[in-house]
């Protein structure tokens, strides 16, 4: 197995994807208040129903927000992962080649799972 990343290192990495983790709850719990407060405006107490057009914006800013918060979970599994994988000792490391990630491709994204070339070629084959 290639050389570990040393504990400095691994411990920038951890505080960078606790960041990461906590930036994404926050953006969660958000999104989660300003749906709640969404909808607690609904009742219009003027008596005249919502514009066709304002509807519809109301429903693409749903969406869309749903959209968000599925790829920040998405993200938030990731960096759960790789916050596992800190603790295993096996951080840094592709899960398919087992060759070391590069530290540029971890500072850039500190959640990889995989190095550049086997991400390319996973995502030519179209896997995930």
């Amino acid at each position: 197995m290639p050389d570990k990343l040393d504990a400095r290192k691994i411990e920038s990495f951890k505080k960078m994807l606790l960041q990461i983790k906590s930036q994404i709850n926050g953006d969660i719990r958000s999104m989660a208040n300003e749906s709640e407060g969404d909808q607690s405006d609904k009742g219009d107490l003027s008596g005249h129903a919502m514009h066709m057009a304002d509807v519809a914006t109301d429903m693409y800013d749903r969406e869309f927000n749903l959209s968000l918060a599925s790829n920040d979970r998405e993200i938030l599994q990731k960096v759960d992962a790789a916050l596992n994988r800190i603790e295993k000792g096996t951080y840094g490391f592709c899960l398919k080649s087992g060759k070391r990630i590069p530290e540029q491709r971890l500072k850039a994204l500190p959640y990889a799972e995989y190095s550049l070339e086997v991400q390319e070629e996973m995502d030519r084959k179209g896997q995930r």
